[in-house]
């Protein structure tokens, strides 16, 4: 059993690191989260604001482009040329695709500066990325409703996995501590 904890520690090391990064910054997102009153329609202030800064990012493409509190739910109604587009919900303001990056990169360990440099432009990458997805999937919603389901569940998300993806290998090889001095040259 000891060869075997032994054969597989850096696995382990990276699993256990990222297990227990994601499950903090989980909670700590939950205990945000609880802050606000789903049960009366409350919005948390990220997702207003990502409802927001896509309403800002429409607006350059038409001016009659709005926000508006759903009254129901949680969420925020997003207007494009003065049409009910989508609703922002928490979901959709990649809080909880930051929350993986974060703690993949966190797991991969590399120096310390690197590291709080490299997430610091991840989420910033991360939130810009999702901004203009919320807008080019409003765009697209008003010109082609019958592609609902393949924009917003399979081209969209796939853009911004994608990128995560790209920023993770990004970081193994060129930044955390696994990658050879070869290859960070």
């Amino acid at each position: 059993m000891k060869n075997l904890l032994l054969q597989y520690k850096p696995f382990l090391l990276f699993l256990g690191k990222f297990i227990v990064s994601y499950l903090i910054l989980t909670l700590i997102y939950q205990t945000y989260l609880n802050c606000f009153d789903a049960k009366n329609a409350e919005v948390d202030s990220f997702t207003e604001l990502v409802a927001n800064q896509s309403k800002t990012v429409l607006s350059w493409f038409d001016s009659n482009s709005f926000t508006m509190p759903h009254l129901r739910e949680p969420s925020v109604k997003l207007f494009y040329k003065g049409k009910y587009i989508s609703r922002i919900i928490e979901g959709c303001n990649a809080l909880s695709v930051i929350i993986l990056f974060i703690s993949f990169v966190i797991a991969f360990t590399g120096k310390l500066k690197k590291t709080l440099l490299f997430i610091l432009f991840g989420i910033i990458l991360i939130h810009i990325l999702n901004i203009g997805r919320i807008a080019l999937l409003c765009i697209a919603l008003y010109n082609f409703p019958e592609y609902e389901h393949l924009l917003h569940g399979v081209v969209f998300p796939l853009v911004i996995y994608g990128v995560v993806f790209l920023l993770w290998v990004i970081w193994v090889n060129k930044y955390s501590l696994y990658a050879t001095e070869v290859d960070k040259k």
